[in-house]
């Protein structure tokens, strides 16, 4: 019964990011009940999509990668050396920046495809241009691709 309240704690955050700058899903307001239904569905959807890249990523981020499970669920809990490391240097184990959810996602930010179409006749010259992946880039995408839940 305890294990299971602690982890109304982890509800409650989920709910908390969908209101903040996290997820951006601000309250809309609407009045069919599909609609209603299905604005509930992309929001458990983007959550969900959230928690699978925290967990790919969760070596770039300030997050336990294994956090120790407590044999006493009225202990509280306990981080990992790993993460207490971390969250201590600020660095990770090849010396780079730790980061947050934010300032992951704003260093993604600027990984782009763009179509480009050349003036005359765009439909026969247009091609796709990628931006180059910075480190950082090539390294959370190689653990998306890497990842096995």
């Amino acid at each position: 019964m305890v294990r299971s309240y602690k982890l109304l704690v982890k509800v409650e955050r989920a709910f908390r990011s969908f209101k903040s700058l996290d997820l951006q899903v601000r309250p809309l307001h609407h009045y069919s009940d599909d609609r209603v239904r299905a604005h509930i569905l992309l929001c458990m959807l983007a959550y969900y999509v959230r928690w699978h890249l925290e967990q790919a990523w969760s070596e770039l981020l300030f997050k336990d990668e294994e956090p120790p499970l407590a044999d006493d669920p009225v202990v509280p809990a306990r981080r990992s050396a790993g993460a207490l490391r971390k969250a201590s240097t600020q660095q990770l184990a090849d010396g780079s920046p730790v980061h947050s959810w934010r300032t992951l996602l704003v260093a993604l930010r600027s990984l782009t495809r763009n179509r480009v179409l050349p003036k005359g006749d765009p439909d026969a010259a247009a091609f796709e241009m990628v931006a180059t992946a910075t480190p950082l880039q090539a390294k959370a995408l190689a653990l998306i691709a890497a990842f096995q839940p």
